[in-house]
Formats: C-alpha cells, structure tokens, sequence
C-alpha cells in the first residue's frame, strides 16, 4: 500500500464485510483526504466534509465560535445570498446542514444521484468561501445565547456543565458547543472569517461519500470543485489536557425544583487508548437501556430514579465518563449512596461473564443499526479519520469489543473509575445535607 501523504494521488481498495460494496481511499495533491463507498443499495448520496480541529482550535475567548461558524456557513457566499442557496437546496429536494462539536467541524448533504454533482458543487463554494453576512451572524449570535439561556433550565445540563468545567479548567472540552453567554457576545463576523481563514484547508479537510457512485467520477467531481484549492494551513497543537484532583465536596447547584440530578464523573481516556473498548463497554452495561445495571437496580428494583443512565462520548482526547439519576428531592442523599455503591461494585471484582457477554451484543448491535443509511456510513468513516484512526477502524472496532474479558473491564474501572467527582443539582434542603 503506498503511502497516502506521497506525492501524487493514492489510492487504497479495500474489502469490507461491515460495509455494503467497498471503500476507497485518496489524498489530493494539495493535502485533502477523500473517502468514497460504493453502496448501490438505495439511489440516493449523501456526502459529509469534516474539518479539523472543531472546538480543540478554539481558545477561551473564542468558545462558541465553531457553533457560529456552523450556524451561518450556509448564509451566502461571495457568489450567492442566503435565499440563493436555500433555493438550490430545495429545488433539488435534497438536504445540507452543518455541525459543530468537540473535535471536528462538518457540513453535511444529501441528494439523489443524480443531482449530487451539483449539490457538491454548492457545497464546496460554501466550503470554501463563505461570506458570514454581519447581519446573519448577529441574529445566530442571538439565538445562541437564547439556547444558552434554555440551557439553564435544564438540570442535567447543569450538572454536566459544572462537572466537565471541574474535570477540564480551561479545556475546550469544559464548555457546551454554544460557548458561554461572554464569549458569544464578544465575537465579530470578522473573527468567523478569521477563523475560516485559518484553518479552513485542504490538509484540513476530509470528504466522505456513500450511496450509488461510480468512485472515479466522484474523484474526478471533487477535483474539479476542491483539487485546485491551495490555501495554507495554520498549524495547531491539541490543548493541554489538565489532570485536576477530585474535589473533597460535592459540587453542588441549588435550583427551585422538586427533583434532584445526582452525577458521578471521571476523565475517561481518549479513543487511541487501549482501554477505549473496555470503557465503552462499561458504559454500555452500566446505563444503556432498559436492560442495564443502573436502570433495573435503582429504578426497577429500589424506584429512586425517574431517569438513570451513563454516558462516555467518543473524544480525541481523554473523554468524560459519567452516571447519572434523577431522583426525588427527599432521595438525593440515598441516590447517592446507591449511585457511588454501584460504581463501587465494578471496582471490587470482575463482571460475570454472562452479563459482560449481555453488554457486547448490545453494543456491537447498537453499532450495526447505526450504519443503516449512506448517510450514517458517511458519517462514521470520516470521523474515524478525522480522528486520525483511519476508515479502517470500522473494522478494527467491533474485533476490539470482541477481545475484551472481564478482566480488561475490570482493570480499565480499576485505574479511570476510583475516585469521582460529584455534582449535584437540586433544591437547597436537599443539598444541605450532603454537601
């Protein structure tokens, strides 16, 4: 296999059982990656544009800008107005959204195939040049801080909030994507095309395409739309992750409500790491569904929750790992106590084979619904290389999960899941009596 970062274009053919038909793979001369899958099963296209390096290229005074970066790409180019493209979109019956997170930026359509030339077309002019109208990004500012404003009234929102705040202190991964009501309103339009020209670049960008395609044409497309873009990319380093203690008290919100948010946080590690698959399948037995540990233990069996759960997201760095409950205010301090003992049962042996058995078909079958559409498929191979782990972690992934025994579940809880951080959200009364 030839080294795709040579010179020239290379091209990777690949055999995958876990996708419909086969993958391929190119970097352009001027440094964008481009993924095509042939999937004849339906006549329709769907492409995503990935950007590096998401919220991780955004310094704290900048926090929210991705988000505004997002919400007004589509809002008019050099060449076109926001009712133009709009219009273009519509006309065709297609779709085109963007998206802002942690560790990427993406623009993704959606077309059948044949209109998915042109609909690429408008997507690499907005790609490329967009003109973020004043106007347009005063208005997004707007109802950004109106989303932000909702937020607040959301307990688990604000729980999450001054948890990941206390797990990454100057981090981007510490805020919401919306940013925070400050750094929304100091940014310009001027600082969204700053931005842009910053880091909106070939070496940046990866293309992904899934549906019925014949893969040298779409090449030949994405050439002639983005193969003559030469900009120079910014260099940029990951932010520094900080490793915080975990406070000796809860951290705690007292908010006028009748129930109270119990969580329970740690730095989990990132997706390069080994433990990875040990941790996604802890999550996956702790709080994924009905049939989990959590759910059947505090709400099925003692009925102190009235929502109960976990969560680990995928990161390019070290990821929170959390459980939560909802619980009536009078059983704040109890939920606690079970909440922590269940985490605590993890630590003291390894599961049974049976139930970890239990958590890997749910998960790997959860993944298989999950690349359903061209759309999905789009989707999932572009952020595994955006992440860096190659499109062929789609394959990798699910032997990953496959390998684990109890004892690697059990040795990744013993070294990220000894020592939370707690927070807490309910009304003041409630809260007294633990922190």
């Amino acid at each position: 296999m030839a080294d795709p970062r040579g010179v020239g274009v290379t091209l990777e053919l690949q055999a995958s059982g876990s996708l419909q038909g086969r993958w391929y793979r190119w970097v352009l001369d001027n440094g964008l990656t481009l993924l095509v899958v042939d999937n004849p099963a339906v006549d329709i296209v769907a492409a995503r544009l990935f950007l590096r390096p998401g919220m991780l290229g955004e310094t704290p005074h900048q926090w929210g800008l991705n988000h505004l970066v997002a919400a007004t790409l589509t809002k008019g180019t050099h060449q076109r107005s926001a009712q133009a493209i709009a219009l273009a979109v519509e006309s065709l019956g297609a779709s085109l959204g963007t998206e802002a997170a942690p560790d990427y930026f993406v623009l993704g359509l959606k077309a059948v195939a044949g209109d998915f030339a042109e609909l690429f077309a408008l997507a690499s002019e907005l790609w490329r040049c967009p003109s973020f109208p004043a106007t347009e990004v005063a208005l997004e500012q707007q109802l950004t801080l109106q989303g932000l404003r909702l937020q607040q009234e959301q307990p688990f929102t604000l729980a999450y909030d001054q948890l990941r705040r206390a797990l990454y202190p100057d981090h981007p991964y510490s805020v919401s994507t919306l940013g925070t009501q400050e750094s929304v309103m100091s940014l310009t339009a001027e600082d969204l095309q700053a931005y842009h020209q910053r880091y909106f670049c070939p070496a940046h960008t990866v293309v992904s395409i899934c549906g019925r395609v014949e893969p040298q044409r779409v090449r030949d497309w994405v050439e002639r739309c983005l193969g003559d873009w030469q900009v120079p990319c910014a260099d940029w380093e990951l932010p520094v992750l900080p490793t915080p203690s975990p406070p000796p008290a809860p951290l705690s919100l007292a908010r006028p409500t009748h129930q109270s948010l119990v969580m329970l946080g740690y730095q989990g590690p990132a997706v390069t790491s080994a433990d990875y698959p040990a941790m996604k399948l802890l999550s996956t037995y702790l709080g994924n569904g009905l049939s989990s540990r959590l759910f059947v233990e505090l709400r099925e069996k003692q009925g102190l929750a009235y929502d109960v759960s976990a969560f680990y997201p995928t990161r390019w760095q070290a990821a929170p790992f959390g459980v939560y409950l909802g619980t009536a205010a009078a059983n704040t301090r109890l939920a606690l106590g079970k909440l922590a003992a269940e985490m605590q049962r993890l630590l003291a042996a390894p599961l049974p084979e049976a139930e970890l058995l239990t958590a890997r078909s749910k998960l790997l079958g959860q993944y298989a619904m999950g690349k359903q559409t061209n759309a999905q498929i789009a989707q999932l191979l572009g952020w595994y290389e955006v992440l860096g782990l190659g499109a062929d972690y789609d394959l990798e992934f699910p032997r990953l999960i496959q390998q684990m025994t109890p004892e690697h579940l059990w040795r990744a809880a013993q070294h990220y899941l000894r020592q939370p951080w707690v927070s807490l959200v309910g009304p003041e009364p409630a809260l007294a009596e633990i922190t």
